[in-house]
């Protein structure tokens, strides 16, 4: 049987014995020197907390679950996907058994339970299977309906809570999990991919796009001469995705954004996404990224993950001046410096009104960050983004508007191995995709990583200062590539 760690908001929320099963509140699994310590690398993970939303306590349980190597379910693309619903049809249609006993039913809506791929309903045992591989996760809500026809079909699948389901439900969650336990483990199965027309998702009123209109341009150009045609789509066109072959993604991305709930319709359709969603669930959250570069001891500045009446041990590590980031900031936004403990407090009890989580990190000064650009573990280009005027930041924000440092372009041949090394390994922690690592280099040579990016700036003028057209080629040659599959 699989050993597996169950996770509760409180142990004792959980009441089933089963064997090679232990119980962990998620307090302890969220800590950082806690618990969480004694389960195992690729060790299952399932999550029963009773939020799952975003930045919710069992957000981060799944998301540094993922940054430290476990296996867990639900992950935060699937709890992100399903919440409130999404709309989902079998791959051959609703089974025999399936459509006899809804045919017997009243009314037109009805509602089924799947917990670990079970129904306690044999009708439904093939339905329950093939859900749960397209979304793992403990307990799945499915909602049926009738058609104009009055045929039945799937109207949306959905997250449902362990702390919502019924009495009956809670004291079948055991078995059904201690049953799946005792299968072989394997991953849900991939979607084929098919081929050769390309959407470019950007934002024409978009005052700070990863790309500038000219280089915009150029990403057109290049896919024309690859053979793809390309072509500018915004928000509105979510609907047209199916009529594309790839989807590259040109807008800031979020997990809270239209432009995550496009990349994963996109994926579902079987387009080749970048950014694609599970990178930009990994980089978009600095708790996530902390504890993944932690995890595979890569060097960054001491940083300590803070919940709140945790501030201690991030002063006792950190030291003043500290910085303080919110898990989701983008283009130095959600980052502050704080001198003392009176305004460590006063700017953390803020943050944490809209995190559960937030990172503490040592200041360190340099003149300039690093930020090497990767795509598919290769290093693209590398600038030096220099702080802007009187400020310790590459952007400063003030009433009147925003202005950055300079920056300059360099060959890849021109840049230290240390830190184009350092970029690899930290950007191969996070997928395959298009990435921007920011590091700092000391002056004693020492190089640390601030962060990784997806959708990393490539504009015109600046990030391709050294390669030119030879840029934006490149980028779309992956394209063609993953599309030629």
């Amino acid at each position: 049987m699989t050993t597996a760690v169950v996770i509760v908001d409180k142990p004792s929320d959980w009441r089933y014995a089963c064997p090679g099963l232990r119980v962990v509140g998620a307090r302890d699994y969220l800590s950082e020197g806690g618990e969480s310590r004694v389960v195992g690398p690729r060790e299952l993970v399932v999550n029963l907390c009773r939020q799952q939303g975003y930045q919710s306590t069992g957000y981060y349980c799944s998301l540094l679950a993922d940054a430290r190597g476990h296996r867990v379910i639900p992950s935060v693309r699937t709890s992100t996907d399903l919440q409130p619903g999404v709309a989902w049809r079998p791959h051959e249609g609703l089974d025999a058994n399936t459509r006899r006993f809804l045919q017997a039913l009243e009314g037109d809506r009805h509602t089924l339970d799947v917990l670990f791929g079970q129904s306690s309903e044999p009708a439904f045992a093939e339905l329950a299977r093939e859900v749960f591989d397209a979304f793992r996760a403990p307990v799945l809500r499915l909602e049926f309906r009738r058609d104009d026809d009055r045929s039945w079909a799937i109207h949306t699948v959905g997250l449902r809570s362990y702390a919502r389901i019924g009495p009956d439900e809670r004291a079948a969650i055991g078995p059904a999990l201690e049953r799946w336990l005792a299968r072989r483990w394997r991953e849900p199965r991939s979607r084929p991919k098919p081929r050769w027309r390309m959407a470019i998702l950007h934002d024409p009123v978009d005052a700070q796009p990863p790309s500038n209109r000219k280089a915009i341009k150029r990403f057109i150009e290049a896919a024309d001469a690859q053979g793809i045609a390309a072509e500018l789509i915004t928000s509105q066109d979510r609907g047209r995705l199916a009529e594309y072959d790839a989807l590259f993604i040109r807008v800031t991305t979020s997990v809270d954004h239209y432009s995550y709930r496009m990349a994963c319709q996109a994926e579902r359709e079987g387009l080749v996404v970048i950014d694609d969603p599970q990178s930009i669930i990994r980089c978009s959250n600095k708790v996530y990224l902390a504890e993944l570069l932690r995890t595979h001891n890569l060097p960054t500045p001491v940083s300590v993950i803070v919940a709140p009446g945790e501030l201690d041990e991030a002063e006792r590590r950190c030291g003043y001046p500290l910085v303080l980031k919110v898990p989701d900031g983008s283009f130095s936004r959600g980052v502050f410096k704080v001198k003392d403990r009176a305004e460590f407090e006063a700017q953390a009890a803020s943050m944490f009104q809209s995190s559960e989580l937030i990172i503490a990190q040592a200041y360190t000064y340099t003149e300039y960050d690093w930020r090497v650009g990767l795509l598919a573990n290769e290093p693209l280009f590398a600038s030096k983004y220099h702080m802007a005027k009187n400020h310790w930041q590459v952007y400063k924000y003030g009433e009147t508007g925003s202005r950055y440092g300079s920056s300059e372009n360099l060959a890849l041949a021109d840049v230290p191995k240390l830190v184009l090394d350092t970029a690899l390994a930290a950007a191969k922690q996070i997928g395959n995709g298009l990435y921007g690592v920011d590091l700092k280099q000391t002056p004693n040579g020492e190089v640390v990583i601030i962060e990784v990016n997806d959708n990393p700036n490539i504009d015109s003028a600046y990030e391709d200062q050294a390669l030119g057209d030879e840029l934006y080629a490149r980028i779309i040659g992956e394209f063609a590539r993953r599309i030629a599959g």
